[in-house]
């Protein structure tokens, strides 16, 4: 038998010893028991040790192939041998596993995603405006995002910016033919504005700059030329541009801003609401935002009986300050929707509430705390990860179990926030928003007006509770 061939027949012993290392490898398989039980390390280490095996055994048959072409039939024989037994393997132990264990990294592999399937569901293409110079890198990221969005959702853009330093972004960005391209489409329209509402400026000065690029943005849903507004820019700003040019809903004494959190369950995230547009609130700001969150969570999460939560210190009704205790009082009363009760800091993510609502002060610091979750748990990751030869074969097989974390934990993914409040669909990015967070945040707007939400929100003002 010659040199190579023997090479080749071996192999599926080192791919053996490959995945006997992986398995005894307690370095590794502590990254796994941090986030879940000991009866869950069982089965994510079956699972991510299959998909590994799996993937190096390919890998070794088309070496195989490559490297002899009469041996080719026979090591993928062998290659193909060693993928039933494995794939056995795997079956053996989900049957056995399963019943006792919850495997929350599976959950990872599914990508769908509510606003994502709703977005494919539909073929109509809307005007969308979007405040082009909001944000602390406008106008190119926001303006790349806007061309990827319109190709991959059914919407129509109206870009509102100072034209020049659009096409000159545009330009630099290596953008101006797709620009061209899909202004001659008749997909996007350049909207000429003065400059951008500062970020440190006063909300009230888009009182005074009516040329201002979000109040020529939200001019265009005012006069029905777009059915939503998206901008990065200041959101004191927008909301004030908001209420000043479209105005409030009848009944809704505050606007809020409404940002939608992962939770366990992939496919059905929480609506967090206040989480920055009021700092101070009363307790009737707080039943009026369940109210918008119960009707945003039915249309557009498609959730059939959203259960609504008040963000507290404790889950007993006699917990927190008075604020919250005034406020558990209207919420347990309202017979519109289902009150849930208290929600603890630890349970905003756990899937138990579909809305949970607070005072703005509150909701903008545990927004920005998760914005800091997903980078800090990487980070930790990879600082557990064993280094050398082993430690990166290691973190091979977690790698696309760790990308999917970040990705659901990455509030770029989000987008952006609903305004909810005001009679128009308005949706605020975050300050640092590139074009990944303008694709979300323009499709969280399609699913918004796809939904008729503003025709459900409409209907709050005949409620009693709100013409008292």
């Amino acid at each position: 038998m010659g040199k190579e061939t023997a090479q080749k027949i071996n192999k599926p012993r080192a791919i053996r010893r490959l995945v006997i290392w992986y398995k005894r490898n307690s370095a590794v398989t502590s990254i796994v028991d941090t986030a879940t039980s000991s009866a869950a390390t069982a089965s994510n280490v079956a699972g991510n040790m299959v998909s590994g095996a799996g993937s190096v055994v390919t890998t070794a048959s088309n070496v195989a192939g490559n490297v002899a072409g009469n041996v080719v039939s026979s090591a993928e024989s062998v290659v193909n041998t060693a993928s039933s037994v494995v794939s056995n393997a795997s079956s053996i132990a989900k049957n056995t596993l399963q019943p006792l264990v919850f495997d929350p990294l599976k959950r990872l592999q599914n990508h769908d995603n509510v606003l994502d399937r709703v977005d494919e569901s539909q073929s109509k293409r809307i005007w969308i405006a979007v405040d082009g110079m909001g944000g602390d890198y406008a106008p190119g990221p926001i303006l790349e995002g806007c061309l990827e969005a319109i190709s991959r959702f059914p919407i129509n853009i109206k870009f509102v910016g100072t034209i020049e330093k659009v096409k000159d972004a545009a330009e630099k960005t290596g953008l101006a033919e797709l620009l061209k391209n899909e202004i001659d489409n008749n997909r996007l329209e350049l909207i000429d504005s003065g400059d951008p509402i500062g970020m440190n400026e006063e909300a009230t000065a888009v009182r005074k700059r009516k040329n201002a690029s979000i109040n020529v943005a939200m001019d265009l849903v005012r006069n029905n030329k777009a059915e939503a507004v998206y901008s990065a820019g200041n959101s004191g700003a927008m909301m004030a541009s908001a209420i000043f040019r479209i105005g409030r809903l009848k009944g809704i004494e505050r606007p809020a801003i409404g940002a939608l959190f992962p939770t366990k369950d992939q496919t059905r995230p929480v609506l967090v609401l206040d989480v920055g547009a009021n700092t101070d609130c009363k307790p009737s700001y707080l039943h009026q935002f369940a109210l918008l969150g119960n009707i945003y969570a039915k249309d557009v999460l498609q959730v059939q009986k959203p259960r609504i939560g008040l963000l507290n210190i404790g889950e007993e009704e006699c917990k927190g300050n008075d604020l919250s205790l005034k406020t558990f009082e209207l919420l347990s009363s309202e017979k519109s929707f289902d009150f849930g009760g208290n929600c603890e800091g630890r349970d905003v993510l756990s899937g138990s509430f579909d809305v949970v609502v607070c005072d703005g002060f509150t909701g903008n610091i545990l927004l920005k705390f998760l914005e800091s979750v997903g980078g800090v748990l990487l980070d930790i990751l990879r600082s557990e990860l064993p280094r050398g030869r082993r430690g990166k074969v290691g973190s091979a097989f977690l790698k696309s179990n760790l990308l999917r974390i970040k990705k659901r934990l990455d509030h770029a993914e989000h987008g952006g926030a609903l305004l909810l409040g005001v009679n128009g669909i308005c949706v605020i990015g975050h300050g640092s928003s590139k074009s990944l967070s303008v694709v979300s945040a323009l499709r969280l707007a399609h699913s918004a007006v796809n939904h008729g939400v503003m025709d459900n929100l409409n209907q709050l003002q005949k409620l009693q509770v709100l013409n008292s």
